[in-house]
């Protein structure tokens, strides 16, 4: 007994109740003779499809500035970068290279993520250096600095000189598309890439591989000297400063990576998705990426790689299991909207709510 009970501390009882949870909604999908095999594929591709968007909280939180609820700042400069490289294909540049339609896609995403990556790591050391004047409300600046910075790209949206076809409305002539599709750029292709079917179960092995090879990544420069500074930095600034280690420039770096991978994220995000969504649609995602990596077992303090693994699949997991339970189970699929906003946001309250971990 004693040892159960030590493996239940360890787990964390909360995330043994919600993982119940999820198995009682496999189950109840089942008996209403729902395709269960769907759904857990389902699962599995919005584990991946979010993965490395919750990963973004790691360094954030390593580095002391708490969960990065700012993350929209690189949310939205992965956007831009994701919009240019549809701008390139426009014009067709991946074309002079390659006349393989595959390859296209795949240049076609690597030069977005290669873009998202300078433009989110630019916005992110602008961030950071803002963080370290506003020492101890990191959390409440960073929400309305990411609502902002939102707000800001709204109005770039439309005055952007863009002219790709697939962005811009039609009948204007000028202005970004709420919803862009990546039908003609790189829609799934990494979904697609070496992906199987087991037991009826779709598993995007490309999109796995990109967010289990993000995970390493990260958790090898945690193990770095750099990485082994940074989280001293934010577990002991006093102590870190006393050992002679820059805190200031620890956290820009922190911030910095975590804008960053918040920026690959969501071009991740969109190639899976099939979209890219513009204006106010991003809003709100740091809010679901903390809630994640919250419910995984991280605190406001720490968090590790085995919190966003575990998170990101039972927040995921609850999303798109629940959601068309719910509608099976209520006549005409009544409520549904109404339910997904309870769910998803109940979700979040309650992580936040848990937000020291563990058992508490």
């Amino acid at each position: 007994m004693a040892q159960v009970k030590k493996a239940i501390d360890k787990f964390g009882l909360p995330r043994i109740i919600i993982l119940v949870f999820f198995f009682v909604l496999i189950i109840t999908a089942g008996v209403l003779n729902m395709n269960v095999p769907a759904l857990l594929g389902d699962v599995i591709r919005r584990w991946g499809m979010y993965g490395i968007l919750v990963l973004a909280m790691v360094p954030g939180i390593q580095c002391g500035i708490g969960p990065n609820f700012g993350v929209t700042i690189g949310i939205s400069g992965g956007l831009l970068g994701a919009l240019i490289s549809i701008e390139l294909r426009d014009k067709g540049f991946f074309e002079n290279f390659s006349h393989n339609a595959t390859l296209d896609a795949f240049m076609g995403i690597f030069v977005a993520l290669l873009l998202a990556l300078i433009f989110a790591s630019v916005f992110g050391i602008l961030y950071g250096m803002l963080l370290n004047r506003v020492k101890g409300s990191e959390m409440t600046v960073s929400t309305y600095v990411g609502f902002s910075v939102v707000a800001l790209f709204n109005i770039l949206w439309l005055v952007l000189p863009f002219r790709s076809k697939t962005s811009i409305w039609p009948l204007a002539g000028d202005g970004l598309r709420n919803t862009i599709s990546l039908e003609a750029d790189y829609k799934e292709v990494f979904n697609n890439f070496l992906g199987f079917k087991i037991g009826g179960i779709y598993i995007p092995t490309g999109l796995l591989l990109i967010f289990f090879l993000a995970c390493f990544c990260v958790w090898l420069f945690l193990r770095s000297r750099n990485g082994i500074m940074m989280s001293a930095a934010g577990a002991n600034p006093v102590y870190a400063k006393a050992a002679g280690i820059n805190v200031d420039k620890m956290r820009i770096l922190g911030t910095t990576l975590s804008t960053a991978l918040g920026g690959i994220g969501i071009v991740m995000y969109a190639q899976s998705f099939g979209f890219l969504q513009l204006y106010n649609a991003t809003q709100m995602m740091g809010f679901s990426c903390v809630a994640s990596v919250l419910i995984g077992g991280a605190s406001i303090n720490r968090a590790s790689i085995i919190n966003v693994l575990i998170g990101t699949f039972l927040f995921q997991g609850i999303l798109a299991v629940a959601l068309p339970v719910a509608n099976m189970l209520l006549p005409e699929g009544q409520l549904s909207e109404i339910l997904r906003i309870i769910i998803s946001n109940g979700i979040i309250l309650y992580a936040l709510s848990k937000s020291k971990g563990g058992t508490r």
